[in-house]
């Protein structure tokens, strides 16, 4: 399997003050080391405030780490400009009615990455966006909508059309599932898995649902007190997990888990 994202001792650290509580302090991430291979899918799981989300914020570029490394394709990230930061790595947010500007059309949403990060000429905007909502299941009648006239599973299909647009080579989703329902989730979830047998796209996915984890992973990453606890491939995890913390988080979410 060819690595594609290697992280190495990433950690971020929250100086203390004096003006705010010790309970509003935030625990320091890492050091996290580890590698996410092409067309691969890890997920990350862990209870809140774990540092899930602050991993795969630095990961996006959200946050700067405090030290350590991270590459694609054996290339640090850090080196890469903005453009080629956006074509390497796109996030979907847990909630597209926020993330989605609701007075900008779904054409205009998906038109500007393509401005921003690519010098393509109208006629190849205009083939990136028709391939992209053909790949997220949605016509090109939808182009002059606005999101808030969107279903919320549309607006889950833009948004992943948004991450997409540029064809990157990694997905992140951070909890992009928790507002569905479950006959919705699995609608999203079969999507992703269709989007990364066409493109070969990879996925970093934090979420809370075991069954969805374990139905799309291929490696999972368990998180507490912002360090890895456990990494290694989905049925390892599942079937036989070598700390306590695992096996209590795998059975406080997942009810029918028996170890």
């Amino acid at each position: 399997m060819q690595t594609l994202l290697n992280v190495s001792n990433l950690c971020k650290n929250y100086k203390r003050s004096a003006r705010f509580l010790s309970s509003g302090f935030r625990a320091p991430l890492g050091p996290i080391s580890f590698t996410l291979g092409a067309g691969q899918t890890l997920s990350i799981i862990g209870e809140s405030g774990s540092g899930k989300s602050t991993l795969v914020q630095i990961i996006a570029g959200l946050i700067s780490p405090s030290s350590g490394d991270i590459s694609i394709k054996g290339q640090p990230l850090c080196s890469l400009s903005q453009q080629e930061r956006c074509r390497a790595i796109r996030m979907v947010f847990q909630d597209p009615s926020s993330s989605l500007n609701p007075k900008v059309t779904i054409g205009r949403i998906l038109t500007a990455p393509l401005e921003l990060n690519t010098d393509f000429n109208k006629q190849q905007i205009k083939e990136q966006i028709q391939e992209t909502l053909a790949l997220v299941g949605l016509l090109t009648d939808y182009l002059d909508f606005y999101p808030n006239m969107l279903s919320t599973v549309q607006q889950h299909q833009v948004a992943l059309a948004r991450a997409m647009i540029l064809n990157p080579d990694i997905i992140i989703a951070d909890e992009i599932l928790a507002t569905l329902d479950i006959s919705l989730r699995f609608k999203i979830v079969n999507l992703l898995l269709n989007i990364q047998e066409n493109k070969g796209t990879s996925y970093i996915f934090v979420g809370h649902n075991m069954n969805l984890v374990r139905h799309m992973s291929d490696q999972v990453i368990v998180m507490n007190n912002g360090l890895i606890v456990e990494n290694n491939n989905t049925a390892e995890i599942f079937n036989t997990p070598q700390t306590d913390y695992t096996k209590h988080l795998l059975l406080s979410h997942q009810p029918d888990y028996r170890k």
